[in-house]
Formats: C-alpha cells, structure tokens, sequence
C-alpha cells in the first residue's frame, strides 16, 4: 500500500503546482468567475489518473468571457491541446473545457473546466459531493478506493463516483469484486449519489 501512497501524495503535490504555474484560478477570477475544485483532487484521492476538475461559477455566462479565460491559459507554452463543447440547450447548462498540460517531466495532465452560471441547478451540488465522500473516508476505506484506482488498466476509463460508490456505500474491497459491482451497475449521465450527513444521520 506504501507505494500507492507515496503516489498518490506525489501527485496532488504536482497537481497543486501545475494549477499555480498556470494561475488557473487568478485567470478565471479576472473574467468575473469563481473557479472551484472538484473531483479528486479535492478529495485527495487521485492515483494514477492525472486529471484536475473545476467547476466554473459567472453570475452571467458569456461565451466570450470563456473564451478569454482559455486564451490566457492557453499562452502557457506547457499546453497542447485545448477541446471546448456548449452544452447551454443540455441538461447541464454548461460550457466545457477540455485542456491537457504536459509538466516538466514529459508526462501530460487532464485539466476539465465545467463554466456555468451561477445559481444553477448543478451549482455546489458536486463541490458538496466532494465534501460529504471526504467526510465518510475512514484509512481503510480510503486506501481500498485508491487500491482500486492504481489496479485499474490505464485503457479502462471509469468515473471517478463508481470507486466512491462500491466502496463506500456497498463495500466493495478487491477489483474482481469490483469488475462485478460494475457490470450490475451501469452508470450513465449525472449519477446523484453522495454519502447520507453524519449530521442526518445523527437525528
């Protein structure tokens, strides 16, 4: 376990470096946006997957302020590839950003950026996610999610919630327990699944 660890850490530590090189947050805050990190990251759970998810919140979402921001990021010679979709008539109401950075040591990095107004229906809904999966981990839990995500083939693209909810809600523990969660548990769209509050609970 000390090996996916010691990855794991070495990897939010990066991952916190590529977002100050590229002043993610400062250029999203001069377009009039709140960035705010998401996904695993913010949960301290990302292994082998290099990825970097935010949510994007503008009291008016304007395409050219979207724009504008990727522009700024886009100067920084380290990013190869930039990927946008409007999702405004979708059920998000979103504008989706798709960056991949490659950091000092060859190896390239996922940013996605999710830009939508804010007071949405989706606003603070997968930041509370976040918040309540990193309330319920307890040490044995974790490491058996972070277990879970380092034995995953890299050609095996799972999300992220699907680790969070076989564990944690239906205790899976070993990846042939988990190849059959997930073949009895197809997931598609917006899975609106997060951890009862201790606080609920509690009354």
């Amino acid at each position: 376990m000390k090996p996916i660890l010691e990855l794991a850490a070495a990897n939010r530590q990066r991952a916190h470096a590529i977002i100050r090189a590229l002043r993610l947050e400062e250029i999203w805050r001069s377009v009039g946006a709140e960035p705010r990190l998401v996904g695993s990251l913010r949960m301290g759970l990302l292994v082998k997957h290099r990825d970097i998810d935010y949510h994007i919140y503008s009291p008016q979402l304007r395409l050219s302020d979207s724009f504008a921001a990727i522009a700024r990021l886009a100067e920084n010679a380290r990013i190869r590839r930039v990927e946008f979709a409007n999702l405004l008539d979708a059920p998000d109401r979103c504008l989706e950003w798709h960056v991949w950075y490659e950091d000092e040591e060859g190896q390239t990095w996922q940013i996605d950026m999710i830009h939508m107004e804010a007071g949405s229906p989706w606003d603070g809904w997968f930041e509370g996610v976040a918040d309540r999966i990193t309330a319920a981990l307890a040490e044995e839990t974790r490491n058996a999610i972070l277990r879970l995500k380092y034995e995953t083939p890299d050609e095996r693209k799972i999300p992220g919630i699907a680790y969070y909810m076989a564990v944690l809600r239906d205790g899976v523990r070993t990846w042939p327990q988990f190849e059959e969660w997930l073949a009895a548990h197809p997931l598609d769209g917006i899975i609106e699944w997060m951890p009862e509050n201790p606080e609920t609970e509690e009354k």
